[in-house]
C-alpha cells in the first residue's frame, strides 16, 4: 500500500519544521557549546519525553558531529534506532482479514477507517467496514458516511447493541462474501475505563470465533497532539488487547508527534500508518526514516560569511 497524495510526507515536516530547526540552521555551521542542551530542551519540547529526549541527545553527541548538518544526520539516525525493528505493514494475507481500531474519544478512528477503506479498495482487496460504535447513533452513522466516500459497504449494528455481537455478524457476513479485508470501527473509550476495556477485549475474543486468526491487526489510533499522554494510553490499552500496530493522526496541526517515539520504544510496537488531514487519500504507511527526518528537516545552507 502506497500514499496516494503525493507530498503527505512535506506536510509533516513543515508543521515541525519550526519547533526542531530553530536556532539550529545553517549547514556547515559549527556546533555551538550549549548545542546538547538546546537540542534536549527541543526534543522535549517535540514531545520524545525527559528521559528519552536524554538519551538522544547523549547518542548524538557520542557521534562527535562537528557541524549543524551531521549533527542533523546523527540525530535522524538515533530517532530511527529509537523506533521499533518490527514490520510496519499490515498483516492482512488472511481471507478475510480483520483489521480492528480502537483508541479514545476523538482520536480519529472512524476517519482513519474510512481512508483505509478508500486505499484498500483502491488495491483490490474489497474491504467491507464494519460500525461496532453502538453507542452512539452518531458514530454509527460517521461511519456509514466514511463508506460512502470510500466507495466500500458497511455492516452496522443497531444503536444499543453488543459490538461483539456487531463484529462477529460482520465478519461472516465478510467471508460468506467474498470481502477481502474487514476494518472494525469501535467506539472511543478511556485506557482507564476497565468495563469499556474489557468489552474491547471481549471483541477481540469473538472475531477470533468467526474468523481464525481475527483480529489479524489491532490497531491503537493516537491523536498526535496529544504528545506523552499517549503512552499511558498505549500501556493500558495493551493491557486488554495486544497491539499489533500504532497509527498516528492528525500530524497535519501538530508538531507533537515525536511522542510516538517513546511509545515505540517503550512497547516495542510499530507505528503503521500516519494521517495528516481530513482527505479521503491522506493516510499514508508509516515510514521512520521519513518520519525522524521530518523531525529535524535538512539544514538550509549558510548564508554567513
Amino acid at each position: 500500500m502506497s500514499e496516494s497524495r503525493p507530498g503527505l510526507w512535506d506536510r509533516v515536516a513543515s508543521r515541525t519544521r519550526t519547533l526542531f530547526t530553530e536556532g539550529l540552521r545553517a549547514a556547515g555551521t559549527p556546533l555551538n557549546p550549549g548545542f546538547y542542551e538546546e537540542l534536549e530542551e527541543l526534543l522535549v519540547a517535540g514531545d520524545l519525553g525527559p528521559g528519552l529526549a536524554a538519551q538522544v541527545a547523549a547518542a548524538v553527541r557520542a557521534r562527535h558531529p562537528r557541524t549543524m548538518e551531521t549533527a542533523r544526520d546523527a540525530l535522524v539516525a538515533e530517532l530511527t534506532a529509537a523506533m521499533s525493528s518490527k514490520p510496519r505493514g499490515l498483516f492482512i494475507d488472511a481471507r478475510p482479514s480483520c483489521v480492528l481500531l480502537y483508541g479514545i474519544n476523538g482520536s480519529g478512528k472512524t476517519t482513519t477507517a474510512g481512508k483505509l477503506a478508500f486505499l484498500l479498495r483502491r488495491d483490490g482487496f474489497n474491504p467491507l467496514l464494519v460500525a461496532a460504535d453502538t453507542y452512539r447513533a452518531a458514530g454509527i452513522e460517521q461511519a456509514q458516511v466514511w463508506a460512502e466516500r470510500a466507495e466500500v459497504p458497511c455492516f452496522a449494528g443497531r444503536p444499543g447493541g453488543d459490538p461483539a455481537a456487531v463484529v462477529f455478524d460482520g465478519l461472516r457476513m465478510a467471508a460468506s462474501r467474498g470481502h477481502g479485508v474487514v476494518l472494525v470501527d469501535t467506539a472511543g473509550r478511556l485506557q482507564t475505563q476497565k468495563n469499556l476495556i474489557n468489552e474491547l477485549a471481549k471483541v477481540g475474543r469473538v472475531a477470533a470465533k468467526a474468523v481464525p486468526g481475527a483480529p489479524h491487526e489491532s490497531l491503537l489510533v493516537l491523536d498526535g497532539n496529544l504528545g506523552q499522554s499517549n503512552l499511558g494510553q498505549a500501556r493500558g490499552f495493551n493491557e486488554a488487547l495486544e497491539i499489533s500496530g500504532l497509527v498516528l493522526t492528525k500530524m497535519d496541526g501538530t508538531a507533537r508527534g515525536g511522542a510516538v517515539v517513546a511509545v515505540e520504544k517503550d512497547l516495542g510496537v510499530p507505528t503503521k500508518l500516519i494521517g495528516v488531514g481530513e482527505g479521503i487519500d491522506e493516510l499514508a504507511p508509516f515510514d521512520v526514516t521519513r518520519f525522524a527526518a521530518s523531525l529535524f528537516p535538512p539544514l538550509a545552507a549558510s548564508t554567513t560569511g
